[in-house]
């Protein structure tokens, strides 16, 4: 990891990215399977959107959290490691 602000904020954007992509894909997907749904039964309900979204979504975020809490606890000891490193040499 670079030592300077523009890679602090670089890695920082890669993993935001990182742990919100697979709940916009898992939301895209099944955005994109009630979309077809809705445009085969002609049925226009606009919780029929959103409601399938929220719960599929939130068990996705709930089945991943491991990995997100992983990945989180992981970053935030390298900034802790880099904000010794900085305290030391400052």
């Amino acid at each position: 990891m670079n030592m300077d602000l523009m890679g602090i904020a670089q890695s920082t954007v890669k993993i935001i990215l990182l742990l919100a992509l697979p709940s916009l894909l898992v939301s895209m997907v099944i955005g994109l399977l009630i979309s077809v749904f809705q445009a085969v039964t002609q049925i226009s309900d606009a919780a029929l959107s959103f409601v399938p979204k929220v719960i599929f979504v939130s068990i996705f975020i709930l089945i991943s959290l491991p990995w997100i809490g992983d990945n989180v606890s992981t970053y935030t000891k390298e900034l802790w490691n880099m904000i010794l490193i900085y305290g030391n040499n400052g």
